[in-house]
C-alpha cells in the first residue's frame, strides 16, 4: 500500500503545482491584469481583453491533449507527466518576469499570451496522465475514491494560489501590489516545481500500461484509433464535463468579477470565499468519489449537475446580499455541489476507454469540452452582465451547460467496478447505452 499511496501522493502534488500555476493566472486576470497589460480600456472591457489572454491557454490544452495523449499512450504515463509540470512551472515563473504595457507596450501582451498558450499545452496533457497513472495502479473496489485524489488538485491548486493572493492583497497597498506584489506568486511557481519534479521523479509506471505494451503486437497510433473507435465516448466525455466546467470557473473566477466590479466591494471579500470555499472542497471531492465506489458513478454525476442547474440561481441571490460570509456560504456550497460531478469524473472517463488509447481518449474528451466550456465561461459570465445589468441571463447560461451534462450521463453506462485491462465496447457495440 504505501507504494501505491506514494503514487497517489505524487499525482496529488503534481496537479496541484499544476493547477496552481493555471489558476494563478485566472485570479491576476480578474484582479490585476486588465490594468497591467490592458490600460487604456474601462475595468469591464479591460477584465473581458485578460479574459480573453486567459480563454487562449484552453485553446492549446486539446493539442496538448493530442501530443501527451499520443505518446503517453506509445511511451508511457510517467515521462509524459515529467515534461507537462516542466513546461507549466517554466512558463509561469517567465510570466512573473514580465515587463508589462507601460513598458513595451502591446509587446506586453503578446508575451503574456504566448506564455499562456505553454500553461494550456502543459495542463492539457497533465490531467489525463495524473488521472491514469492513479487508476491503473488501483483496484477496480475503490477506484473511484483514490483516483478522485489527483482531482483534489484543483482546488489544491485554487487554495494555494488564492491564498498567495490574498496574503498578499492583505499585507501590501494597492499601489505595492501592481507595482511588484503580482509578481511574487509567479515567480514561486519555480521553487514548487523542483519539490513536484523530485516527488513525481520516484513514482513507477503504470503496470496496466506495461502490460498492455507487452501485449501489443505492432505500433499503433492512438489518436487515429479514438476517433475511428472511441468517438461516442468522446462526445460523452465532453458532454459530461459542460456542467462541471462552467460553474466551476464562473464560482471561482467571475465571482471575482461580480464581487469588485459589479457590487462594489474590496477583491478580498471574493478571494475569502474562493479560499474558503477551495478548502471545504478539497474535503469533498474523495468523498464524493468514495460514494461513487458505493452506489456508482452516474448517480453521483447527476445529482451534481441537477443540484448546480439550482443552485446557479440561489448562488447570485446570495451574492447580492452583500454579506461576506453568506458569499462565502453561496461560494463553499457551490463548490461542493461542483464536487458531486469532479469526484468521480476521473474513474468514470477512464472506465470508458480501452488502454492503449486510454490516455488519448481521456485526455481529448476532456479538454476539447475546456475550449465549449472553461475557456468561455469567464468570459461569456461577464459579456452577459455587462450587456443585461443583471446575473439572470448567467444563471440560464448555466442552467443551459447542466442540461447538456444530464444528458451525456444518462447516455452514458455505469463503469463502477470494471477492470481496466478488459475491453471496452466501442462505438459500433454498445457504448451508450444507458447502463
Amino acid at each position: 500500500m504505501s507504494k501505491f499511496v506514494r503514487v497517489v501522493g505524487a499525482s496529488l502534488i503534481g496537479t496541484t503545482i499544476e493547477w496552481y500555476d493555471f489558476f494563478l493566472y485566472t485570479s491576476a486576470a480578474a484582479l490585476v491584469f486588465n490594468k497591467l497589460f490592458f490600460p487604456t480600456a474601462d475595468p469591464l472591457t479591460g477584465t473581458l481583453l485578460a479574459f480573453l489572454t486567459y480563454a487562449v491557454g484552453f485553446v492549446a490544452r486539446p493539442i496538448g491533449g493530442l501530443v501527451f495523449g499520443h505518446f503517453g499512450d506509445r511511451v508511457g504515463r510517467k515521462r509524459l507527466l515529467v515534461l507537462s509540470l516542466l513546461l507549466m512551472g517554466g512558463a509561469t515563473f517567465a510570466m512573473g518576469l514580465l515587463p508589462t504595457y507601460t513598458a513595451i507596450g502591446v509587446g506586453a501582451p503578446l508575451l503574456l499570451t504566448a506564455l499562456r498558450l505553454v500553461q494550456g499545452f502543459a495542463l492539457g496533457g497533465e490531467w489525463g496522465g495524473a488521472v491514469l497513472i492513479v487508476s491503473e495502479h488501483g483496484s477496480p473496489e475503490r477506484r473511484g475514491f483514490w483516483a478522485s485524489w489527483p482531482q483534489c488538485g484543483a482546488p489544491g491548486g485554487n487554495l494555494l494560489a488564492t491564498g498567495v493572493l490574498t496574503l498578499l492583497a492583505a499585507t501590501q497597498s494597492d499601489a505595492t501590489f501592481l507595482s511588484w506584489g503580482w509578481r511574487v506568486p509567479f515567480l514561486l511557481s519555480g521553487v514548487l516545481v523542483m519539490v513536484g519534479l523530485w516527488v513525481r521523479l520516484s513514482v513507477t509506471e503504470s503496470p496496466v500500461f506495461l502490460e498492455a505494451q507487452a501485449k501489443a503486437a505492432e505500433p499503433h497510433v492512438p489518436v487515429v484509433e479514438v476517433f475511428r473507435n472511441g468517438w461516442r465516448q468522446v462526445l460523452l466525455t465532453i458532454g459530461a464535463r459542460m456542467a462541471e466546467n462552467v460553474s466551476y470557473y464562473v464560482i471561482t473566477a467571475f465571482i471575482l468579477v461580480y464581487v469588485t466590479t459589479g457590487l462594489g466591494m474590496a477583491r478580498t471579500v471574493g478571494l475569502n470565499a474562493v479560499l474558503i470555499g477551495s478548502a471545504v472542497h478539497f474535503v469533498a471531492i474523495p468523498l464524493w468519489g468514495a460514494l461513487s465506489d458505493l452506489i456508482g458513478r452516474r448517480p453521483v454525476y447527476l445529482f451534481g449537475a441537477v443540484s448546480m442547474a439550482a443552485w446557479a440561481f440561489v448562488f447570485f441571490t446570495m451574492l447580492d446580499s452583500r454579506s461576506p460570509a453568506v458569499i462565502v456560504i453561496a461560494a463553499t456550497v457551490g463548490l461542493v455541489l461542483h464536487g458531486a460531478m469532479y469526484g468521480p469524473q476521473a474513474a468514470f472517463f477512464s472506465e470508458q476507454f480501452p488502454t492503449r488509447v486510454r490516455y488519448t481518449g481521456l485526455s481529448v474528451g476532456g479538454q476539447l469540452s475546456s475550449i465549449a466550456a472553461g475557456a468561455v465561461a469567464p468570459l461569456i459570465a461577464t459579456a452577459l452582465f455587462q450587456a443585461y445589468h443583471s446575473t439572470l441571463p448567467v444563471s440560464f447560461y448555466l442552467l443551459g451547460m447542466c442540461a447538456i451534462t444530464v444528458v451525456a450521463v444518462l447516455l452514458s453506462r455505469e463503469t463502477r467496478g470494471r477492470s481496466l485491462t478488459e475491453p471496452v465496447a466501442t462505438a459500433s457495440a454498445t457504448a451508450v447505452t444507458a447502463g
